[in-house]
């Protein structure tokens, strides 16, 4: 009878301990299990990932026309800190949920923009509208850095 696993290698029938064992199929003959998407596919980038992703494209985007946003730091949170014990500056009695924050600079820290993807998501129903969504809100936080009307930011805000 064929084996499909070659004879070991020495004498006694014993492999030596160097060499690395066959791999074994499963019972079934359908080999070893994977992963059940490929790298390559968006299915195995989970949704925090895509969230930056979008961030980021957005800021190159926004970059490409002001250089001076290299000197900001961008960051993604998943919900705001509100209250007297949150750094984000908003008062508890607020009714609106912020979608973004602008920290200015303070003791050697960079200016810095915060983006909150869960308010962000829950607002959205696809991924085109969140790219959207994400890029109107990066501008905004950005004019507000800046001191400029979105506008001036991005000449294409508000527009779709």
């Amino acid at each position: 009878m064929d084996s499909p696993v070659p004879p070991p290698a020495g004498a006694g029938g014993n492999p030596s301990p160097t060499e690395p064992r066959p791999r074994r199929r499963d019972r079934h003959g359908r080999g070893m299990r994977g992963p059940i998407a490929p790298p390559q596919v968006p299915l195995s980038v989970s949704r925090a990932d895509a969230f930056v992703d979008l961030v980021h494209d957005s800021v190159e985007r926004l970059e490409r026309r002001w250089p001076q946003l290299s000197e900001v730091e961008f960051s993604v949170r998943e919900v705001p800190r509100l209250g007297p014990g949150g750094d984000e500056g908003f008062a508890a009695d607020e009714d609106a949920v912020p979608l973004g924050s602008v920290l200015p600079s303070e003791a050697g820290r960079r200016d810095r923009i915060v983006v909150y993807r869960r308010p962000v998501e829950i607002r959205t129903k696809n991924r085109e509208e969140r790219a959207l969504l994400v890029h109107e809100v990066v501008v905004e936080q950005v004019a507000e850095l800046l001191g400029l009307a979105p506008e001036s930011v991005d000449p294409r805000y508000g527009q779709d």
